[in-house]
């Protein structure tokens, strides 16, 4: 699983441009499944057949995108200037490393330096428009033969594992939910189910509208990396979930209500089979949850996450062993459904 993971974060899938992703899904999940198709979204759609049909028709759910930045224009001198792709503190950006383009050009982001800015501003978050993202050209023309307005940048970080069983990437926000898919879709699955690698979904669950349609399911399990803000400067109830401390099961997020029964089912199997659990204690957030719920006549919906600190940043933790405890929930969940 960890090797996985490692593979899918490395790889760049901003919103809207999530194909080297999507190709490497499909080509991975051909080897075990019956059916792969992907959609004009490019949402990856995935059919695998189990030991008996199940009761009601399942599918599991993650996103592909990641969030990032997309190029807005390029200045005479051959700066970027860019704007989010999804939701990104714009505290944590300052001087960070990014990939730009198909060519994968190295860029780092800048800003005006202290000493030119007014003290009273110098406590403030620097707003995007005052960013700038340097790939080394000497002017337009040199940067325009490797960047293009509309090309999107990833952070480039590495990918490391580090104290107790802790790992830090970028994008585990939802690498780790396709990794949990894989990992079921190369296994033997003891009902038949389906699949869906959603693309746009930082920027308001695009691809998860085309994707419920589809594959009009009467059950959508989203599978995610949850935000967990567990530090000492959070008060109880704002740390929403904390690292290391087992799966998340949500009740509720920003856009959906989860379904009460397989919430019960969910948080049952979960302390029947001894896997550590907990819930969102602050209700924010929007995953695709939201758009399978309204989908058709109504769609059955719930969670399941990992709990990841630093969400939307260069450098997501996560804890392996919670999210070998998602992969462990999600196979009990499929067999009671049996």
């Amino acid at each position: 699983m960890v090797e996985l993971l490692k593979e899918l974060c490395a790889i760049d899938g901003v919103s809207g441009d999530e194909s080297k992703v999507s190709d490497y899904i499909e080509s991975f999940a051909k080897q075990y499944a019956d059916e792969v198709t992907i959609d004009v979204l490019g949402n990856v759609l995935v059919y695998k057949k189990g030991a008996k049909a199940s009761k009601e028709r399942i599918v599991l759910c993650a996103h592909m995108d990641e969030v990032g930045f997309v190029v807005t224009y390029i200045t005479d001198d051959g700066y970027l200037k860019f704007d989010n792709a999804g939701e990104i503190d714009a505290r944590i950006v300052l001087g960070k490393a990014v990939r730009v383009g198909k060519y994968g050009t190295l860029g780092v982001v800048g800003c005006k330096p202290a000493y030119m800015v007014k003290p009273k501003n110098l406590e403030k978050s620097m707003p995007l428009s005052e960013l700038y993202v340097d790939i080394g050209a000497k002017n337009r023309e040199e940067a325009e033969q490797l960047v293009v307005p509309g090309d999107t940048c990833a952070f480039e970080t590495d990918i490391r594992e580090f104290g107790d069983g802790y790992i830090r990437s970028k994008a585990i926000d939802d690498r780790f939910g396709c990794v949990a898919l894989l990992e079921l879709i190369k296994s033997d699955l003891p009902v038949d189910c389906m699949f869906a690698f959603t693309a746009q979904e930082e920027v308001g669950a695009r691809g998860a509208y085309t994707a419920a349609y589809s594959t009009a399911p009467d059950i959508a399990i989203i599978v995610e990396g949850t935000s967990a803000a567990d530090l000492p400067s959070s008060p109880g109830n704002k740390k929403v979930c904390k690292v290391g401390q087992g799966v998340v099961i949500p009740f509720m997020d920003g856009g959906a209500i989860y379904n009460k029964e397989i919430f019960g089912c969910l948080t049952g199997l979960a302390e029947k089979n001894g896997i550590p659990w907990q819930t969102k204690t602050y209700v924010a957030g929007v995953t695709d949850a939201s758009v399978f719920q309204k989908s058709r006549s109504g769609i059955k919906v719930a969670g399941i996450a990992a709990p990841i600190g630093n969400l939307h940043s260069q450098s997501c933790v996560g804890k392996i062993t919670d999210m070998e405890a998602v992969i462990k929930l999600l196979r009990l969940f499929l067999a009671e459904r049996a």
